[in-house]
């Protein structure tokens, strides 16, 4: 990462903002499309929050027949890390100061063979200001060929921007999403990356870009293949166990629940990220 702050930085973080929201916009409208090709009229419910430090965010959150669950953030915030946090986030060592701007999304199926799904990306602004992000899957269900096609179009995004980029990233999320209590991988993985900033921002928030679009549209073709197959009372138990798995991840070792907690964000866009229905056995 870069020591020094994009040029024009203000006008940037302004830019990034927007396009955090209208990412959002058409993922819930691609959502919704999906979503009522079953009979039904379920639709996203969006309740709009604010930081009492400054800043506020917009929660979106569908139940329905395709998603059981799935929750679409954006927010904007800034103020001053605590004495105790700021040591852990690059640049905010002396003074605090931050000013954080994103998308977050979490998709948890009701078909067992739809996998669930994962997305963020942010801009991150200290005396120091980074892009990080990534998407990846968790199936329920093996489904290596579904994999393999999720983790192809993350390849071809990538190695349009830096053939370097899909190594490091696949490596970086098998690393991060792994359970290391249980010792097992919470899913079939995809890209995880961080501290992005080459000091061309319009090579950096190209490739933000395109990850979030690479998301939403290999996802959504994933979902459309996979939600009308036929599935059992066993798979919904295997199922079940396996949201456990994810939320044990989020509860104990996601940056973003963290970071969200020790800035004092909003608790229920926070832990949007938990399954509707979870078992343990």
């Amino acid at each position: 990462m870069e020591n020094n702050n994009y040029p024009l930085l203000e006008e940037k973080k302004d830019i990034a903002e927007k396009w955090f929201s209208s990412l959002r916009d058409n993922i819930c409208l691609k959502f919704e499309k999906i979503e009522n090709s079953f009979p039904n009229n379920n639709s996203f419910e969006v309740s709009k929050w604010k930081r009492k430090g400054g800043g506020g965010g917009k929660m979106s959150v569908l139940k329905g027949e395709v998603f059981e669950k799935v929750g679409v953030n954006i927010s904007t915030v800034h103020g001053v890390f605590s004495e105790s946090f700021r040591s852990s986030i690059p640049g905010a060592e002396e003074d605090g100061k931050f000013w954080a701007s994103g998308i977050s999304l979490v998709a948890h199926p009701k078909n067992p063979f739809v996998p669930a799904a994962h997305m963020n990306t942010r801009l991150i602004s200290t005396s120091k200001t980074w892009f990080g992000g990534g998407g990846d899957i968790s199936p329920m269900k093996p489904s290596p060929k579904m994999s393999k096609i999720f983790h192809a179009n993350f390849k071809k995004t990538c190695d349009n921007h830096d053939k370097n980029y899909y190594k490091k990233f696949k490596a970086w999320a098998d690393e991060y999403f792994f359970i290391k209590h249980r010792n097992e991988n919470r899913g079939d993985g995809g890209i995880f990356f961080d501290y992005i900033n080459t000091g061309n921002w319009d090579k950096d928030f190209d490739f933000v870009k395109d990850v979030g679009e690479t998301f939403l549209n290999s996802y959504s073709q994933i979902v459309k293949s996979t939600m009308n197959t036929s599935w059992g009372d066993k798979d919904r138990e295997e199922q079940l166990i396996k949201r456990g798995r994810y939320a044990e991840f989020n509860l104990i070792y996601d940056r973003g629940t963290l970071f969200g907690l020790k800035t004092g964000g909003n608790v229920d866009a926070i832990l949007m990220s938990l399954p509707p229905e979870v078992k343990w056995k």
